[in-house]
């Protein structure tokens, strides 16, 4: 069984469906020094460089890196502490295409940085790039930044930009489309909520359809922001 990490307020459901769906859950522990809307996305507590390196924060519990070591991944720390005011929260926030670097790289931790090997770094002013972009293969991707539209199209993906709004994160007015879902494996492409109930569904519906990508609804209800799946 493949394993995904997901925020702790993840619910049973959405859960259960990633079991059912032939995946193990492994729960990301929440930072004291995010707010309380954030404080448990794996998009801001983690990063994976690659299928066999993965970037945690500076204080990440020792028992989920130990976790993660037992997956044989290698784990880096941060060389900056989280904290809850950007730009301090968004050191780990960064799109990892298979050719494409993209983020603030101002803010970027430079031990993230380090380990980026063999790809284009795009600089854009959008220091929540991950959140803000939904990677649905290695050549396309929805997101509701137009400058980060731009970069990947101009780098050969295939973008769908989308409006803000419409997907909920408790605590704030709304969230980012890269935080409701996440890729199980090569053409699936699981949701937290279900895109039926999503303003721009058939506008979604119809890019999944063009791009061979099958999606699967982990829970009833609106979209929800939960800080992004990320399989390992």
């Amino acid at each position: 069984m493949k394993n995904v990490l997901i925020d702790f307020r993840t619910s049973e459901t959405e859960k259960e469906n990633l079991y059912k769906n032939g995946f193990n859950s492994i729960i990301v522990p929440p930072s004291g020094h995010l707010y309380n809307a954030v404080c448990g996305h794996p998009d801001m507590l983690l990063h994976i460089i690659d299928k066999k390196n993965i970037i945690v924060h500076k204080d990440m519990d020792t028992s989920f890196i130990n976790i993660i070591d037992n997956l044989d991944y290698n784990v880096t720390k941060t060389y900056k502490n989280l904290k809850d005011k950007y730009p301090e929260d968004i050191c780990l926030n960064a799109l990892n295409t298979k050719h494409i670097f993209l983020h603030n790289l101002k803010y970027t931790d430079k031990n993230l940085l380090s380990k980026i090997k063999g790809k284009k770094l795009c600089d854009v002013k959008q220091g929540y790039s991950k959140c803000s972009t939904a990677l649905i293969s290695d050549s396309a991707a929805i997101t509701s930044d137009i400058k980060i539209h731009n970069v990947l199209k101009t780098n050969g993906m295939k973008v769908l930009l989308l409006p803000p709004g419409d997907i909920e994160l408790p605590g704030l007015n709304y969230g980012f489309i890269g935080g409701t879902c996440g890729i199980l494996e090569e053409g699936n492409i699981a949701f937290f909520g279900d895109l039926n109930n999503y303003l721009y569904k058939n506008t979604v519906l119809k890019f999944l359809i063009q791009e061979d990508i099958r999606p699967i609804f982990l829970s009833k209800g609106k979209l929800i922001d939960r800080g992004t799946l990320f399989t390992l």
